[in-house]
C-alpha cells in the first residue's frame, strides 16, 4: 500500500494531479478540499494517499490531511459508495460539516452532494453515526509541507489511541471526557482513561 508521497507536483486538472517522486510520474486523482490547498506547480508538497487495486486498474487518490483520507476510507466501506463518489463527497464538504451532518442525521444536508440520493444519505447516516464523534475516527492532525505532523489536540490523541486499543468511539469519548483537565498531555489522558477503564 503507497501511504504517503512526497514530491514535486508537475500537473493540476481537477480531479487529476501528477506528482514527481524522484522521477517517477504518480497520476493521483484528489477531492477538491485537496486541490484548493495545493502550491504552485514546481513546489514541494506532501500527500496522505489511499490506493485501490482493481482488475484493470490501480488508482491511486491523495489527500492534503490525514482526516481527509480516513474520512474517504470510512466512506468507501459503505455499501454502494466507490472512490468516485466519495471523492465527489468531500469535494462538497468539509471534514467537520460532513461529520456534523452525520451525529445531527441531517440526510437533507447530505442529499445536496452530487451522487447522493435519499436512500444513500440515509445509508451513510446509519453506518457512520456511531464513529461520528469528535470529528469523526482517527483525527490526528495533518502533515505540512515538509511532512511534519502538526498535533491535534491531547484528547484527540488520545482518544484515537484509545480506539486502536479497541474501545468503541463512544466509549473512548465517555473515557477521556471523564479524565481530562486542561494541560494535561495525551499520555497522562490515556493513563488516567485506561485507570478509570478498569475500575
Amino acid at each position: 500500500m503507497i501511504g504517503r508521497l512526497s514530491g514535486t507536483l508537475i500537473a493540476k486538472q481537477p480531479p487529476l494531479l501528477l506528482l514527481d517522486v524522484h522521477g517517477v510520474g504518480y497520476e493521483i486523482e484528489a477531492p477538491m478540499s485537496t486541490f484548493f490547498k495545493l502550491p504552485a506547480i514546481g513546489e514541494a508538497v506532501v500527500l496522505q494517499t489511499h490506493l485501490v487495486v482493481r482488475e484493470d486498474a490501480h488508482l491511486l487518490f491523495g489527500f492534503a490531511t490525514q482526516t481527509e483520507k480516513n474520512l474517504f476510507r470510512e466512506i468507501i466501506k459503505i455499501s454502494g459508495i466507490g472512490p468516485k463518489l466519495a471523492l465527489a463527497i468531500l469535494s462538497g464538504i468539509g471534514v467537520d460539516d460532513f461529520w456534523a451532518a452525520v451525529r445531527a442525521a441531517e440526510t437533507g444536508r447530505l442529499v445536496k452532494l452530487p451522487g447522493i440520493g435519499k436512500k444513500t444519505a440515509e445509508r451513510i447516516v446509519i453506518e457512520l453515526r456511531d464513529k461520528a464523534g469528535a470529528g469523526g475516527p482517527g483525527d490526528l492532525g495533518m502533515l505540512n509541507a515538509s511532512g511534519v505532523t502538526i498535533s491535534a489536540s491531547p484528547i484527540a490523541e488520545a482518544r484515537a489511541a484509545l480506539e486502536s486499543l479497541g474501545y468503541k468511539l463512544p466509549e473512548a469519548q465517555k473515557l477521556t471526557d471523564a479524565v481530562h483537565k486542561e494541560g494535561m498531555s495525551t499520555d497522562q489522558i490515556i493513563r488516567e482513561a485506561l485507570k478509570r477503564a478498569i475500575r
